[in-house]
This record gives C-alpha cells, structure tokens and sequence, in this order.
C-alpha cells in the first residue's frame, strides 16, 4: 500500500492518541446515526478520545478504509488498535468487553 497524505494523517493520529474515533460530522454535530451511536458509547463510558472528521476529504474518507481495511465508518482505534465499527463498539459496549479493553490497554475511563 503506498503512503499517502490521508494514510501518514491517520497514521499519527493513531500513534499519538490513545483513542481515535473516525467519524462522520464531529461528536457534537454527528452526521450519521452510526457516528452519534459510538459517540454516545464513548461518552458513557467516560473516556478521553480525538474525533476526526472524515467529511472534511475524499482523500480521508477513503484513506480510513484502506488503512484498517474495513469498509465502513464510523471506526474506534485504541493504543493503535482498530476495534471495529459501531455495531462492535455497541456489542462491546453491552457485554462490558469496551471496558474492559480500555482497563488493559491503560486507557483512563469514569
């Protein structure tokens, strides 16, 4: 896969943050029902995260989907580890495994 722009930007956002969630809209003004639902998530669990906002570019939006391979968005990155979508952020979310991979990996929570 060659490196582009997109792909270094999501790269370092990963790398830098220990949550990331790609979204579409941003968590106050989410711009799908998919993205409102992991925001909401996150916030319940009470945990520290940087949002991107994949409609700001083409490059992005697309360049997300390459980068973890998976096709859709919104996506949840913690300590550099995809996690998945917001069907898996809610299931994780319902069984108490959010949680717990956010108490492994050190990630600070409510």
């Amino acid at each position: 896969m060659t490196q582009t722009p997109a792909h270094e930007r999501i790269a370092k956002d990963v790398a830098e943050n220990d949550v990331v969630l790609f979204m579409k809209g941003t968590p106050a003004a989410p711009q799908c029902g998919f993205s409102a639902t992991v925001v909401q998530v996150l916030n319940h669990v009470g945990v520290g995260y940087k949002s991107v906002n994949v409609l700001e570019s083409v490059e992005l939006r697309q360049g997300i989907k390459e980068f973890s391979s998976w096709p859709t968005i919104p996506q949840l990155y913690v300590k550099g580890e995809f996690i998945g979508g917001c069907d898996i952020v809610r299931e994780m979310f319902q069984t108490g495994e959010l949680a717990t991979v956010l108490k492994d990996k050190g990630v600070k929570s409510a």
